[in-house]
């Protein structure tokens, strides 16, 4: 086994997640990340990606394969800026084990990120937040699990792997109320609710299927809630709201608009 093919496996398989505390998101696209660099760099190289060395990702390598993400594969700024923080990571893991390589790690760490123009996030008035709320039917099972879903994205500002992450014991419905969030980086929170939100959170568990998983969020089958799952949730309940709000029509609602709409954390009632 080659130095890299050893340095790389600790640092997928053990930095990453256990020294780190990377999310499984985060280990899978680091992996993916260099998936695709030992793959440029064996091909241009006319090596086999097990041969290869630390010393042949260098650099000159390093560039060429920037610029065939962008150029062959049509990646765009911020997919080549995630790459290339994924391999500076992996040579800020090297100055501590390898020393022959710290020359190497400095210049590779001295490759600029490309400047991405940052859109701004939607707005949301007050006006369009409530129709939205109050789109889910609470006559029915999936009405109370998406008004309690969409209640404590607003109220808590959480990212949706987050969101649909609560496990049942996350939620503490003893007044008040809070919600025990284990975020990005394994970092941890506790956020106090609004009433409202506590109210559409214990609706919820009231009739939540009691044979499912351990996640708070279930989808039809009795399983963990996934993000796609829960962005069907919120097209389909803005397009529902729309006719009370119509400006909503207009506007591209996202789960990040949630995570950002701060003016409807000082909703009344509460």
């Amino acid at each position: 086994m080659t130095q890299l093919a050893q340095h790389l496996t600790a640092f997928l398989r053990g930095h990453l997640p256990r020294e780190r505390r990377a999310s499984v998101h985060t280990c899978d696209a680091c992996a993916y990340s260099f998936q695709l660099l030992v793959t440029f760099a064996a091909r241009r190289l006319s090596k086999r990606p097990c041969l290869l060395q630390i010393e042949d990702i260098d650099v000159p390598m390093i560039l060429a394969f920037l610029e065939h993400i962008e150029e062959t594969r049509g990646n765009k700024a911020r997919s080549r800026n995630a790459r290339l923080a994924a391999v500076k990571s992996f040579f800020r893991y090297l100055e501590h084990r390898a020393p022959a390589v710290l020359d190497q790690a400095l210049r590779v760490h001295a490759i600029p990120m490309k400047k991405i123009d940052e859109a701004l996030v939607a707005s949301l008035s007050r006006t369009e937040v409530h129709p939205l709320l109050n789109a889910p039917d609470r006559r029915t099972l999936s009405g109370i699990r998406d008004r309690a879903m969409l209640h404590l994205a607003f109220a808590g500002g959480l990212r949706v792997s987050e969101l649909v992450g609560l496990a049942l014991d996350q939620f503490d419905g003893r007044s008040p109320a809070s919600i025990h969030i284990i975020g990005k980086g394994r970092r941890e929170r506790v956020l106090p609710l609004w009433q409202e939100t506590a109210a559409a959170l214990r609706a919820w568990i009231a009739v939540r299927p009691k044979d499912g998983d351990t996640a708070l969020f279930l989808n039809t089958a009795g399983r963990m809630m996934t993000r796609s799952g829960f962005e069907y949730i919120l097209e389909k309940h803005v397009a529902a709201a729309v006719s009370v709000a119509p400006t909503l029509a207009t506007k591209s609602i996202s789960p990040h608009v949630l995570r950002h709409y701060l003016p409807c954390r000082t909703m009344s009632g509460n």
